[in-house]
């Protein structure tokens, strides 16, 4: 295999560090975190110690402790997917004490009538609690009020097809994507999200327009083509991909008294399309309905898309 005459011709390639989420070191090869999980452990195992060291030898205090600070050690070093054991043992115990039914209850939810016989409400379980959305609403430019964690706007984009381009056109592609990256001011989210597609809407227009069309064999194959989408629709589950920027402006005390936290949120999407515009990727920001519509989307996920509501960036 020869080298390629032109360096433009030769692969483009980077090398991205694969623990660059890993937090800083503190003591040694342990983290904050894992360091005072580590030093509570080692002052109760002491404390311990010290209370029961006139009952019992140092030989069988040690001997009780060695399966218990394994389990420890364990519980601290171990990981998964990326999460320390301790955050999934944390995760377990807030897990019985968190409503499984939650309902939208903006004014809570009332209790049962009186009339409601004891053993009836009983028999129903715990009554559902209301859903707390991590957001306080939506404004009319579709920005996310999150509260004391700041503003966030949402964009749509469009999508490339990188692997058809050309070694040149990659690495212009590429280029653009690295300097828009580098221009970011504030945290910043990139969501590529799956859902259900509805073809019912497209199949309805098919039949209602192909009597217009000019040609009998038009309108056959228009009724077909319908035909093959309803069929297709009810024998395989249709997905679509939307890829969402998620720009958040973190509240501070000048945000706060200037409101500019919801103006600075969209002009970072306005800035996030100009630089993305070299790499051939579109930003459409999505406006109060839209936003509203996307969350209602993420929280009942069984809702279908339609067809004819998709844009550049689903695939």
């Amino acid at each position: 295999m020869t080298e390629p005459d032109d360096a433009t011709d030769a692969p483009y390639t980077t090398r991205i560090p694969a623990d660059i989420s890993r937090p800083d070191r503190i003591l040694g090869p342990f983290t904050a975190r894992q360091s005072a999980i580590l030093a509570a452990a080692a002052a109760v195992f002491y404390g311990g110690w010290w209370a029961t060291r006139p009952l019992m030898s140092t030989l069988s205090y040690a001997a009780l402790m060695v399966p218990i600070a394994g389990a420890v050690a364990a519980l601290v070093l171990g990981r998964r997917e990326g999460i320390g054991l301790d955050r999934f043992l944390a995760a377990a115990l807030r897990h019985p004490r968190t409503p499984k039914r939650c309902v939208h209850a903006p004014d809570g939810v009332p209790p049962l009538p009186d009339v409601v016989p004891a053993r009836w409400a009983k028999s129903a379980g715990p009554p559902p609690a209301a859903m707390r959305m991590p957001y306080d609403g939506i404004t009319p430019g579709g920005v996310l009020d999150l509260g004391s964690d700041g503003k966030a706007a949402v964009a749509e984009c469009s999508t490339v097809n990188f692997e058809l381009r050309s070694t040149a056109e990659q690495q212009g592609l590429s280029a653009a994507f690295t300097r828009w990256l580098n221009s970011l001011t504030g945290p910043t989210q990139l969501l590529v999200r799956c859902h259900r597609i509805d073809l019912a809407p497209l199949v309805d227009n098919l039949h209602h327009h192909a009597a217009a069309l000019p040609h009998p064999a038009l309108e056959r194959a228009a009724r077909d083509h319908a035909d093959f989408l309803s069929d297709l629709s009810l024998s395989r589950d249709l997905l679509g991909r939307q890829t969402l920027l998620i720009a958040r402006e973190e509240t501070t005390g000048r945000n706060v008294r200037g409101g500019t936290g919801e103006g600075r949120a969209l002009q970072r999407l306005e800035e996030a399309a100009r630089g993305l515009a070299p790499a051939e990727i579109t930003v459409t920001p999505l406006d109060g309905p839209r936003s509203a519509e996307l969350v209602s989307a993420a929280c009942n996920p069984n809702t279908p898309a339609h067809s004819h509501d998709r844009t550049e960036g689903d695939r």
